[in-house]
């Protein structure tokens, strides 16, 4: 029986996703004895559009995209979002906000009218995705989980809880209680609770949960003083593509 053929595209991103998946060293031997690796410009030199899974690393940034992605979907009988960049436009989507000419313009200066540029945006927009693997990068284990579950034919145990939940279980101490905030109150779990555990907060990297208790993260909010205003800013680094209301004009949070 012949193995399932499987490729890596990269779009707008770092392509630290990709190496992330390298990083997997021991436990990558036994998925390569079990697929074949057709596209992978980290890893080899060999490409062919003749693949059953493909992993799209990276954001729809420019329309001339469009045909590459539609193509690739084309080929592929299962298309995984692999990082925050494929999933949710990811750090990308902060040149939105800006401003494209100004952005162009502050990367480029005079040479911006060179190079092609769009509203930042997950890989989605352009075209149907099977699965989703959220993160910037991804979690190791959740890749593994993930191809293990589709060459298996199953539904991949990807976490829909918040991150505060794996802070509980590491036993961290609530930034909030240290004086500072994160978005684990509203941010998907799976990453094992990374940067608050080493220092860091956490911005959502790995998206939302699907319906998490707005009333509540308002109360947890509220109780520490935070403004609607700087909670915008931290969604608009990792889910600034989402429909989340603009702040009020005084920047006050409201109940």
């Amino acid at each position: 029986m012949a193995k399932p053929r499987v490729s890596f595209h990269d779009f707008t991103s770092c392509e630290g996703c990709q190496l992330q998946v390298l990083n997997c060293e021991d436990e990558l031997l036994g998925i390569v004895g079990a697929v074949d690796i057709v596209n992978f410009r980290e890893a080899i030199d060999e490409k062919s559009d003749e693949y059953d899974i493909a992993f799209i690393e990276g954001a729809f940034t420019r329309e001339s995209d469009r045909k590459r992605l539609e193509h690739i979907r084309k080929c592929a009988k299962i298309v995984v979002a692999l990082g925050a960049c494929a999933c949710t436009g990811g750090l990308n989507v902060l040149k939105n906000f800006r401003g494209i000419d100004e952005s162009m313009k502050k990367v480029y200066g005079e040479a911006a009218s060179w190079y092609e540029t769009s509203p930042a945006l997950p890989i989605e927009a352009a075209i149907k995705v099977d699965v989703k693997i959220n993160g910037c990068p991804i979690p190791k284990q959740e890749f593994l989980e993930v191809v293990k579950s589709v060459l298996a034919g199953r539904t991949p145990q990807i976490p829909d809880y918040p991150v505060c939940v794996e802070c509980k279980l590491r036993e961290n101490v609530c930034l909030f209680q240290k004086g500072e905030y994160c978005m684990g109150v509203v941010a998907k779990a799976g990453c094992n609770a990374w940067c608050p555990s080493y220092g860091g907060r956490c911005y959502a990297c790995r998206g939302l949960i699907t319906d998490f208790n707005k009333n509540a993260a308002k109360d947890v909010l509220a109780e520490y003083g935070l403004t609607l205003e700087q909670v915008m800013a931290e969604f608009r680094m990792f889910n600034g593509v989402f429909p989340v209301a603009e702040p009020p004009a005084d920047g006050a949070l409201k109940s």
